[in-house]
């Protein structure tokens, strides 16, 4: 597993995100998400706020690059 300053140079070109998942109930996952290139970290509740997070993030990535 490699640590968190060696996943930093392996960027990619919208976005790179390092997920935490801490722990695991009522059947989906807890934890956070760094996004790498913004040095931005956010929780999440559940698999599909992870998704959201994710998808936001790319929808503002592409926003700034039009």
């Amino acid at each position: 597993m490699r640590d968190e300053q060696d996943s930093k140079n392996l960027v990619g070109h919208k976005a790179s995100f390092i997920v935490r998942v801490t722990s695991r109930q009522n059947a989906t996952w807890q934890g956070s998400i760094s996004w790498t290139e913004r040095g931005v970290t956010k929780h999440f509740r559940s698999a599909l706020e992870l998704i959201k997070l994710i998808d936001s993030a790319l929808d503002e990535e592409e926003g700034k690059s039009s």
